[in-house]
Formats: C-alpha cells, sequence, structure tokens
C-alpha cells in the first residue's frame, strides 16, 4: 500500500470518527444526561529534581569514575602489548 494513501484513509478515519463523537455528545446534551466527566491530567513523568547534597555526591561520585577511566586507559597504553 502506497504510503500517502495510507495516510489518506487514515485522515478520513479520524474525520468520520470525530463526527461520530460529535453525533453522539449532541445526543447526551439533548436527553439531559450528565456529561462524562474530563479525564485527569496524568501525572508528568520524568526525572526528580534533586537536591544540593544529592548533586555533590553525584558529581564526586562521577569524578571518581572519569578519574578511574582515565588511570585505566593510561595503564593500557603503557602496559606491553605482549607477543602476538
Amino acid at each position: 500500500m502506497d504510503l500517502y494513501k495510507a495516510i489518506q484513509e487514515l485522515y478520513a478515519e479520524k474525520e468520520k470518527l470525530e463526527r461520530v463523537i460529535a453525533s453522539l455528545e449532541e445526543l447526551q446534551r439533548s436527553s439531559g444526561a450528565t456529561p462524562m466527566p474530563t479525564p485527569k491530567p496524568t501525572k508528568r513523568r520524568g526525572r526528580k529534581s534533586m537536591s544540593s547534597e544529592e548533586r555533590q555526591e553525584v558529581s564526586e561520585r562521577m569524578r571518581r569514575y572519569w578519574e578511574q577511566r582515565r588511570k585505566d586507559r593510561a595503564d593500557a597504553k603503557s602496559a606491553p602489548a605482549g607477543n602476538q
């Protein structure tokens, strides 16, 4: 199936669904039924904020990590390659 054609079909389906939803909402209003409650906004996902003490701990831990990596890399370069 052509991608352009698939997109066009999806837009047509979307418009059809929007019309059906609008007509159902109109029926609901005319019947006097209570409207459906709007969904509550979900909690924002992502990283939590850190306190200054936590940031300091992470900073020190990463500093030690990178120092060790540089040391290991320097040791690997200075060590003899061995017989191949």
